[in-house]
């Protein structure tokens, strides 16, 4: 197994959820300081989820969810708009390119693309590729997206 970002937020969550003190709080600050990051290890990050180029400048909400087999490129932000308790929801089989935002109390549905420095702002049905600021649904797919994306998972 490889010492990265994902590997090091499993840990740290793994930590924190056995109520290990000081600890889950050193890692984040190491994933920081090494991958430019904030991967709180409070977030919850479903299995087979993996960041793209070592999670460089990845920010994610210490509420978030993500789902399984999740793709999220560098320069990712996924956090909450000026409400509060709004803080998003990423599906199953999602791929998010270089650079987008995913803001607000939103879900984000399964097999789903979202295009490089999209804006999201507004739920994403399932089985869609959105891309724009504000992001907008451009096509529906009616496959896996992985097989879209040849060579990436």
């Amino acid at each position: 197994m490889k010492m990265n970002a994902i590997f090091l937020y499993r840990v740290a969550h793994l930590l924190h959820l056995y109520k290990i003190p000081v600890l889950p709080l050193v890692i984040k600050y190491l994933i920081f300081l090494i991958f430019n990051s904030v991967v709180p290890y409070s977030c919850k990050i479903g299995p087979g989820s993996k960041f793209a180029y070592g999670a460089i400048g990845v920010v994610l909400h210490s509420r978030c969810k993500i789902g399984k087999r999740v793709i999220i490129g560098q320069g990712v932000t996924i956090g909450r708009q000026l409400d509060p308790e709004g803080v998003p929801e990423i599906g199953d089989n999602v791929y998010i390119s270089a650079g987008a935002r995913v803001l607000g109390g939103i879900q984000v549905g399964d097999n789903v693309i979202i295009g490089a420095n999209a804006v999201v702002v507004k739920d994403v049905p399932s089985n869609s590729i959105v891309a724009g600021v504000p992001a907008k649904v451009i096509k529906s797919v009616d496959v896996d997206i992985y097989q879209l994306l040849k060579n990436v998972y």
